[in-house]
């Protein structure tokens, strides 16, 4: 019989797509390994021989559950946007994004995205809100987005896996 590990992450502190796993892992009270994948260091250490074997689509987050490796990213599409054209591409997309989805939470919100129970909507919620502020977006125009965003940030499950309490967070963006 194969022996059951516990499941490793491999993260990098900033990556919402990474940070949505964190949330997941934490609400289910998983216990897990992470190992840190810097997407800036060493000209992106994703890019790794050993970290490509593992996930060939070269990207975090990367979950490796019984033997079965699982990932996901979104960092390639700011990278294909180009450095000078970054902040206007984000800020468009992300206020396009929340103008529907602001429109939808109408309909659908109750303490969290939808109703009073934390759903998958609400693990997209809170990491691009966090990317908004990154991105210099004014939320004033969602005050809906920003209130769940308040009730999300204040459950432990969201604390504990916030990009500013990771083991490969900088000192200068550290809680």
């Amino acid at each position: 019989m194969a022996e059951s590990r516990k499941p490793i992450l491999y993260s990098y502190f900033r990556s919402s797509c990474s940070w949505r796993v964190r949330i997941a892992l934490a609400l289910k009270n998983m216990d897990y390994e992470m190992i840190t994948i810097n997407l800036t260091k060493d000209g992106g250490q994703q890019f790794s021989e050993e970290f490509q074997a593992l996930n060939p689509m070269k990207q975090v987050p990367a979950l490796k559950i019984d033997g079965i490796t699982i990932g996901q990213s979104n960092l390639s599409v700011l990278k294909q946007v180009g450095q000078e054209n970054q902040l206007t591409w984000a800020q468009q997309a992300i206020s396009s994004g929340f103008n529907a989805l602001e429109q939808i939470l109408q309909s659908t919100a109750g303490k969290y995205c939808v109703g009073d129970e934390v759903s998958m909507a609400d693990l997209c919620l809170a990491p691009q809100v966090a990317n908004a502020d990154r991105f210099k977006v004014d939320l004033t125009p969602y005050p809906t987005i920003s209130r769940i965003n308040k009730s999300l940030l204040a459950l432990e499950a969201f604390q504990v896996s916030h990009p500013c309490r990771q083991p490969d967070t900088p000192p200068e963006l550290r809680a």
